[in-house]
């Protein structure tokens, strides 16, 4: 079975095609720009042929046919015709509370997802804009919705309410829903095949470090509490996002500077973070280069990055009752061993021996870096949340074909 699986932003989307007889990536890539100025494709071969093509994407119906058209053409194609693309996989950011895993698309979803566009209105459009792209070129293939959201629906009422009226919740669904749910499934699960041990009986705290950035806590291999809230932005400190804000210091910003809740909005999510306490960069690889020559406000940024993560971790192993293993993936967590060697210092009162040897110069590696016979294991383990959205796919759509 070959699987396209797809993940529509704004102004983009990413696509990777699988041969799921062995996992196998036949081709990925990227459309940048869709609708604006200077668009252009980059698509990458598993044999290593890499192309940029450069050319007007108005939209992402446009987009995803150039994409197809890419994937089935004679010098850089992976695919002779259309009927080898069994099925179609979507990243899906918010799924609310009606999705509690990944689902088979038909109009009856399509009409539920419409309705959790008000949670994430920045998202859920453009992902919906890439079903109904298929729906109109390949008709006849079948799609899933993956949801990033659908891993956390584990949790327990009082880790996901939030402490205002009630009626809110019931009206709005106000509540914490989480995020990054296929990549934390995927290395919890990888982490304890790595290790030979069955996750049904393992603690874990998962650490995804990227611009955007998730800690969850994992018991039994279910998500029993995550960082992020009712939006991306609770919890960690990120490339742009404020994590966790007291409500009064934005209400005195507003105030003060007499802007709207869109202005705030975009304060919050796009100029705040490492970028906003640094002045510097959203990129970790520039601020720790500032850091490095002694930039003051570099320096404070990480420490503050560093700490934040800590008292997550703390947390977490509190409310798991102990911690068997903790993980760091995502593109900071899997290529900063700086990052990794500041979270994991001090730790030996949690059972964690830091092995500064195996960390130093791992990059996107899967790597132990505890210490042999330390009580709780560290470990790196490369994210493949794409991969995660194709397996459901390909169950989900062998399981629709035998019914």
């Amino acid at each position: 079975m070959k699987i396209i699986v797809l993940n529509c932003g704004s102004s983009s989307i990413k696509y990777q095609l699988f041969d799921m007889s062995t996992t196998e990536v036949l081709a990925k890539g990227v459309a940048e720009k869709i609708g604006l100025h200077g668009s252009f494709i980059k698509h990458e071969r598993n044999d290593g042929v890499k192309a940029t093509i450069v050319g007007e994407i108005l939209d992402h119906q446009a987009g995803i046919e150039y994409i197809l058209g890419i994937l089935k053409s004679d010098k850089y194609g992976s695919i002779k015709n259309f009927n080898e693309i069994d099925a179609v996989g979507h990243r899906i950011v918010h799924g609310g509370e009606a999705f509690k895993a990944s689902e088979l698309i038909n109009e009856k979803i399509i009409k539920e997802l419409v309705k959790c566009i008000d949670l994430a209105p920045l998202h859920n459009p453009p992902n919906l804009k890439g079903i109904y792209a298929m729906q109109y070129l390949l008709p006849d293939v079948p799609q899933v919705g993956a949801f990033d959201t659908a891993f956390h629906q584990t949790m327990p009422p009082h880790a996901y309410m939030y402490a205002i009226p009630y009626a809110l919740y019931t009206k709005y669904g106000l509540r914490r829903y989480g995020f990054h749910g296929s990549s934390h499934k995927y290395v919890s699960a990888r982490a304890a095949e790595v290790l030979g041990k069955d996750i049904k009986n393992m603690k874990m705290i998962t650490c995804h470090l990227g611009n955007g950035a998730s800690i969850a806590a994992i018991k039994d291999g279910m998500s029993i509490d995550t960082s992020m809230g009712l939006t991306p932005v609770e919890g960690l400190i990120m490339g742009t996002r404020t994590g966790d804000l007291d409500v009064g210091v934005l209400l005195y910003i507003m105030q003060k500077e007499n802007i709207d809740h869109l202005n705030a909005n975009i304060l919050v999510n796009k100029h705040s973070g490492m970028l906003g306490i640094t002045g510097i960069s959203s990129d970790m690889r520039e601020i720790e280069t500032a850091a490095f020559e002694n930039n003051e406000r570099a320096l404070l940024g990480l420490k503050m990055y560093y700490y934040r993560i800590k008292k997550y971790i703390g947390a977490y192993a509190s409310v798991l009752g102990g911690v068997d293993t903790i993980i760091f993936t995502g593109g900071i967590g899997e290529n900063s061993p700086e990052t990794r060697k500041a979270v994991c210092q001090d730790m030996e009162f949690l059972g964690l021996e830091f092995d500064d040897e195996a960390n130093i110069g791992k990059r996107g590696k899967e790597v132990i870096i505890s210490k042999p016979g330390s009580k709780v294991i560290a470990m790196v383990v490369p994210t493949n949340e794409e991969l995660v959205i194709a397996r459901d796919t390909e169950r989900i759509v062998l399981e629709s074909v035998k019914k």
